[in-house]
């Protein structure tokens, strides 16, 4: 049985959160909360495997009673999102704060999400509670000091030297603050990331990464142009491909394995033009997204970089990687970037 704590000032929303998980005889409310004071000391009390929490509350804000669990008593938490530009900052925030995942707060006619909410709530709090409480942040995320890449070639304006392809799902974006800020302004190569995430949430993350790292991040547009020194991001719903000239391409094509963006779309198009010099790189996440992609890398003469599990939030598409023979290295979260680094190199 999984005990969820449900923290909102909202009795409508939590009225909603008990009529979705209430179909779940796994999961049982043990607690509800009107504000950030109140989640503490039922965090404490109660002790839960699993908190859903609201961002905007009277007396202490979500962010705030986020960073104090996270600090005293680290707990899986689900925030609670809204898609306006302001919910999707405040929710990359909290996924940079140590935030397992979120849930999209929706209208009044429709409180927790929209089609098909309830099996997308009830999945994530499964997968919350699955999380090993010791891999979960402390506090705000630190920005390490970047890795100083040696440049064997100097830069040039023409086809990168190297593309990365790192693709992410549940902890990504908690796995990306540990990477991407630490990767040099001169890195030889152009970097794709494929977040699993909502349109709109793809954005605000990208720019959140741009504010704290010595590489350009951007989410990707039709036409633009892959360049050393980059990190493109694959928008939310939207397919991101590689074409010839360097040039990226995004569609709305059906879905894979019932993602879109998905990493077994980009990595074979990076794979087909760019062979020996494509890299991918698989990050927590559930299911197995990036498998295949990384068979086409393979086949071209790439490499392939898994993380390892006991760093992961889950261990779902790395461990898919791992298990079909696909990953040339398998490493701590600590030192993914440090590998990019000399992949890039060599």
């Amino acid at each position: 049985m999984i005990r969820l704590l449900v923290v909102d000032d909202s009795a409508f929303a939590r009225c909603a959160i008990l009529r979705l998980v209430s179909a779940c005889p796994e999961i049982e409310i043990v607690g509800f909360s009107h504000d950030g004071i109140e989640a503490l000391e039922q965090v404490k009390k109660l002790k839960p495997d699993v908190i859903t929490l609201d961002v905007e509350m009277p007396r202490m804000s979500g962010l705030e009673a986020l960073e104090t669990i996270m600090a005293e008593v680290p707990t899986p938490v689900v925030m609670a999102s809204s898609m306006t530009g302001r919910g999707t900052k405040t929710t990359i925030r909290a996924l940079e704060i140590g935030a397992v995942d979120f849930f999209l707060k929706a209208s009044i006619a429709n409180p927790v999400g929209s089609c098909g909410c309830q099996n997308e709530l009830i999945t994530k709090i499964k997968l919350a509670a699955k999380v090993d409480k010791a891999s979960l942040k402390r506090g705000p995320a630190r920005q390490e000091s970047p890795l100083r890449a040696r440049r064997l070639i100097p830069r040039h304006t023409s086809s990168p030297r190297k593309v990365v392809v790192i693709a992410s799902s549940t902890g990504g974006p908690g796995a990306l603050y540990q990477i991407i800020p630490r990767l040099p302004e001169d890195l030889p190569a152009a970097l794709i990331v494929i977040q699993h995430m909502p349109a709109g949430f793809t954005r605000s993350l990208s720019e959140r990464l741009n504010e704290l790292s010595l590489v350009s991040v951007r989410e990707a547009e039709p036409d633009v142009l892959l360049k050393e020194g980059q990190v493109l991001m694959a928008p939310g719903s939207y397919h991101m491909m590689v074409e010839a000239g360097d040039k990226i391409s995004i569609n709305q094509n059906l879905p894979v394995l019932g993602l879109r963006p998905a990493a077994d779309v980009t990595m074979p198009s990076v794979a087909r033009w760019y062979e020996g010099s494509s890299i991918g790189v698989v990050l927590t996440g559930m299911g197995s997204d990036g498998t295949n992609g990384a068979a086409s890398i393979k086949a071209s003469g790439g490499k392939v970089v898994a993380q390892d599990e006991a760093t992961c939030v889950v261990y779902g598409m790395p461990r898919s990687v791992v298990e079909s023979g696909l990953a040339d290295k398998i490493v701590p979260l600590s030192q993914i970037a440090e590998e990019i680094v000399a992949l890039c190199q060599s």
